[in-house]
């Protein structure tokens, strides 16, 4: 099988070396353009690509995807088969060129989740399943017919961090299975029901603001569905304060205004509507991640809410 690879993140490295390690080479990859990033905005490589680089493999990585000299590229390379994983949105221009279409490997069971942040909205939403769809591309959006599915259980104190990294461990050895069955014929394919569907768009800073006036577990979803990436946050002496990692407690006190800091015992908790939660990891603007009791330690305050 001829087969062309297209990836950004780690999320998609794991896929790649899969393919490798069992001896599924592709022609090619095709990731984004290098980035400026840092003070210095020194031109840095996807994930994919310094994969590739250390692999010897060919790499494209065209500004539009429907550049006609791209096209003509991928033409020439006689493609049975795109896989891609976390990348950009393809055009039917290129759905068309390889023997059997365009592949995609998606972090959710479709058709729930569709978009651009599955794990991070199924956390979130306090889902307790998650897993990874093989299907075929078509012009819309993860609406193609589903090859395969694999699930997992959401265990309640995983981040969505350590979801990211199990998904991206099931989903590359299911691309596997999908591109062998593919070569041999042995695929039956069903459509989704867009009844069911689901949309999971992309997260920006300003939906990561933490609403302290919902409840406990809603806050707890949401903190651990954020977290490394993009941050759950809220404001502490007009600074920004980025929440990682919290914990529901069961703190006996009398109820306080949501948003309330609280130190108890040098633990750090936050009152909500209907509880407490207990703050494990934060990280104060311009400054480092940090532990609850080492942001009590490292800021005088008697009374104070978050979010003022």
């Amino acid at each position: 099988m001829r087969i062309l690879f297209m990836g950004t993140p780690d999320f998609a490295v794991k896929s790649l070396e899969s393919l490798i390690e069992n001896k599924i080479i592709p022609v090619a990859v095709v990731t984004t353009p290098d980035k400026p990033q840092g003070r210095g905005l020194k031109l840095t490589h996807s994930k994919v690509k310094e994969k590739s680089l250390s692999l010897g493999l060919p790499i494209y990585q065209p500004e539009k995807l429907r550049d006609e000299n791209f096209i003509s590229i991928l033409k020439n390379l006689n493609l049975d088969l795109i896989v891609v994983v976390a990348f950009r949105i393809l055009p039917k221009e290129l759905l068309s060129i390889p023997k059997y279409g365009a592949i995609n490997l998606h972090a959710s069971l479709l058709p729930k989740y569709r978009g651009a942040a599955p794990i991070n909205w199924a956390i979130i939403n306090g889902e307790n399943e998650s897993g990874v769809t093989t299907f075929f591309l078509d012009e819309k959006t993860d609406t193609g017919k589903i090859i395969f599915q694999e699930k997992c259980k959401i265990e309640n104190e995983i981040s969505a961090g350590e979801l990211y990294d199990l998904l991206a461990k099931i989903g590359s050895q299911l691309l596997i299975k999908t591109i062998c069955a593919i070569e041999t014929g042995n695929t039956i394919e069903f459509s989704q029901n867009d009844f069911e569907a689901t949309p999971a768009p992309k997260i920006f800073k300003k939906d990561c603001q933490i609403n302290w006036n919902s409840d406990t577990e809603n806050i707890y979803n949401f903190i651990r569905g954020l977290s490394p990436f993009p941050t759950a946050w809220t404001t502490f002496k007009s600074k920004t304060l980025k929440i990682y990692k919290s914990k529901i407690s069961k703190l006996d006190l009398e109820n306080k205004k949501p948003g309330t800091i609280i130190k108890e015992k040098n633990k750090l908790y936050v009152a909500t509507p209907d509880g407490f939660l207990e703050l494990l990891e934060l990280q104060i603007e311009g400054g480092k991640k940090i532990s609850g009791d080492e942001f009590i330690r490292g800021y005088q305050f008697e009374t104070a809410n978050f979010g003022d």
